[in-house]
């Protein structure tokens, strides 16, 4: 990349850092995997103030049996033990019921080792952060746990599934929490504490570099993922074909006969 090309993606990306809100999923993932911020974005969410992060992770790789890979946005454990999977979604196909259901699968089958008890599996919360109103029942939040239809009882498996709605902004907690998601500007925000972390990667000369690092990477993990799906139509196309040879997609590629097999026999994203 030449310097005048380095230049004007530095100045989009600062551009760009100055729009950025809580909504924002690059954004929030930096903001968040601060451990004291998530902690606090908890309680208000659970109403419960006694809960305390042990420990939280951004942009947190998990697996499907298959190997499929999904990013969640944050993935944060606390100190019972209780596993929480925040998404932040301004799309609504990014919130969909299915998907909320997957990713509480996923956890289940990742937090748990060969030869343990199923009574041990731990407790979990999949919250969903959505823009717009995705249940359409005009409400700030939406619990979701498994019930016994013929009694109506909770079934209680532990497993729990929230949908906080970022259109409600009021005076309560949650509402001015989803108020602070909404703006751009520290000056704006209610809480402190999110306001101090939100300015620090805004305004603050190092913040701004790891903003501005974060995104560089972004890109190019971007770029990577497109020519792997971009190499991956083309040795599948060509292997269909029956003319080609693994050594000759290998050879047309510049890749290993290994990395053509694992490229054909994998799962289309």
């Amino acid at each position: 990349m030449s310097d005048l090309d380095f230049e004007r993606k530095h100045a989009e990306d600062l551009q760009r850092l100055r729009g950025f809100r809580l909504l924002d999923d690059d954004f929030m993932n930096k903001v968040f995997e601060d451990k004291a911020c998530a902690e606090f974005l908890l309680q208000i969410i659970l109403q419960r103030t006694d809960l305390r992060v042990q420990r939280v992770h951004g942009q947190h790789d998990i697996k499907n049996l298959q190997g499929r890979s999904v990013r969640l946005d944050i993935l944060a454990v606390d100190e019972t033990d209780r596993v929480y999977n925040i998404e932040v979604q301004r799309s609504d196909k990014g919130a969909g019921v299915k998907r909320a259901r997957y990713n509480s699968s996923l956890i289940d089958a990742n937090v748990t080792e060969p030869g343990d008890e199923y009574e041990k599996l731990n407790e979990t919360y999949v919250i969903f952060i959505t823009e717009h109103d995705v249940l359409d029942g005009s409400c700030p939040i939406y619990h979701i746990d498994r019930t016994v239809r013929e009694t109506g009882a909770l079934f209680g498996d532990e497993s729990h599934i929230l949908y906080v709605n970022a259109q409600i902004k009021g005076d309560t907690a949650l509402g001015q929490l989803m108020h602070d998601f909404s703006c751009t500007s520290a000056e704006e925000m209610h809480y402190q504490i999110l306001a101090d972390r939100v300015r620090y990667f805004k305004e603050d000369t190092e913040g701004v570099a790891t903003m501005c690092k974060a995104m560089e990477d972004m890109r190019n993990e971007a770029a990577r993922e497109a020519d792997k799906a971009r190499m991956v139509r083309i040795a599948r196309r060509m292997l269909n074909s029956g003319k080609y040879t693994y050594e000759d997609i290998a050879d047309a590629l510049e890749i290993s006969v290994d990395e053509v097999k694992t490229l054909t026999e994998s799962r289309p994203a």
